[in-house]
């Protein structure tokens, strides 16, 4: 049964340290998660980012302890030529960043 997308937002919230936060995470204005919590839906494109961040940190998690989760989707990632996996969720690309951690787990070079 699908989780209403009200309360994905509430819990990813909770885990990524607030609403500031996962703003940056998705790329939207704090005010923005806000209303999300209180009466207004996320359109389509900004559900699909919701799901994205929800899955990368849980894979994160799998691995690291909470806060160097969210240390490395802030640092700069050289298999992202660079770039930082916050910066990449927040334009939708979960896929490259999915990669990156994969490339971490096993200990690849970039």
């Amino acid at each position: 049964m699908p989780i209403a997308v009200r309360e994905k937002v509430r819990a990813l919230s909770q885990d990524v340290g607030g609403q500031a936060k996962l703003a940056r995470l998705i790329g939207v204005s704090p005010s923005r998660v806000s209303r999300w919590l209180h009466d207004e839906e996320p359109d389509a494109e900004n559900r699909v980012k919701i799901a994205g961040v929800e899955f990368v940190f849980s894979r994160l998690l799998e691995t690291m302890h909470r806060e160097t989760a969210l240390k490395w989707l802030e640092g700069f990632n050289a298999h992202l030529r660079n770039h930082r996996p916050v910066d990449l969720l927040a334009h939708g690309r979960v896929s490259e960043v999915l990669q990156a951690i994969e490339a971490h787990e096993t200990g690849a070079y970039a």
